[in-house]
């Protein structure tokens, strides 16, 4: 992929009906060390497969689309193994599988992890600012080094290059809660296509994962949310329907070579999107 085939790509993405920006795949092309790939007919581009390293430990497919008059010809698959093939130097590979997608990335090796849910809301409805016990304050350069820090601790690895990204992008969506005078979460949020999007977020508790999921909604009243929270939040799911959200679809998380890098499941609450990890 080059950047002259960026409009294509997210006509494309738009066409599906996908939440990615023209920042996200920005996020995507221009380090030089992520992968990203088109097939293309006519010089049109008929099909997209992405790659975000993280630190040559993890690369982290997505992206994965093949326009629909092109489907059933093998064009995902040998988008995928096209991929695959120039990730050999990474120590594992990761993807958040569609349903649809699923067969297909078991034919090619990769082993089930867990689930995850799309939760919507279409219209957030009158979400009052919260009494809270721990006030999250904006991570800025100072803290985001902590922040860093430990997101590679519970995620498995560094991903300095994606957070740095989604600060400069977006620096009044990410916020840390500190109890104790110790940070005890973060999160980070972005603007789509079709929702807001909030993520990742990653807690040491389901207190603090809520008080950050809550700073996030304040400022989205009357407006379309979106997150990706694994299945074993249930109380945090149950709180979410609570606000208005449902399930609009799910995802498996998977793997292939290697699951060396999983982090810390229990304190994984909100992933960054299924293009991101």
């Amino acid at each position: 992929m080059i950047t002259n085939d960026l409009n294509q790509s997210i006509s494309l993405s738009n066409s599906e009906g996908w939440n990615q920006t023209e920042k996200d795949w920005k996020l995507l092309l221009e380090n030089p060390i992520n992968i990203c790939i088109v097939a293309e007919y006519n010089n049109k581009v008929i099909g997209t497969a992405t790659a975000l390293n993280h630190s040559n430990k993890i690369a982290w497919i997505g992206m994965v689309l093949v326009d629909k008059s092109f489907r059933g010809r093998g064009v995902g698959k040998m988008l995928l193994t096209n991929i695959i093939g120039a990730l050999k130097n990474v120590d594992s590979i990761k993807l958040d599988a569609t349903p649809v997608g699923l067969p297909l990335y078991q034919k090619l090796g990769f082993i089930e992890e867990n689930k995850i849910y799309r939760m919507i809301n279409p219209s957030l409805q009158s979400f009052e600012k919260q009494a809270l016990n721990y006030e999250p304050i904006n991570i800025d350069h100072e803290s985001f080094s902590d922040v860093l820090k430990l997101d590679k601790r519970i995620f498995g690895t560094a991903r300095t290059y994606l957070l740095q990204t989604l600060l400069r992008n977006y620096p009044g969506k990410a916020y840390l809660i500190k109890r104790n005078k110790k940070l005890d979460g973060y999160m980070f949020g972005r603007d789509g296509v079709r929702f807001n999007y909030i993520g990742p977020v990653f807690a040491f508790s389901h207190d603090s994962a809520r008080i950050l999921i809550s700073k996030a909604l304040e400022s989205l009243n009357n407006q379309p949310v979106a997150l990706d929270i694994l299945q074993d939040k249930d109380g945090l799911i149950k709180w979410l329907e609570m606000l208005g959200f449902v399930k609009q679809r799910h995802f498996i998380r998977m793997n292939f070579k290697s699951n060396s890098y999983c982090g810390i499941i229990k304190y994984q609450y909100l992933i960054s999107g299924p293009e991101f990890g």
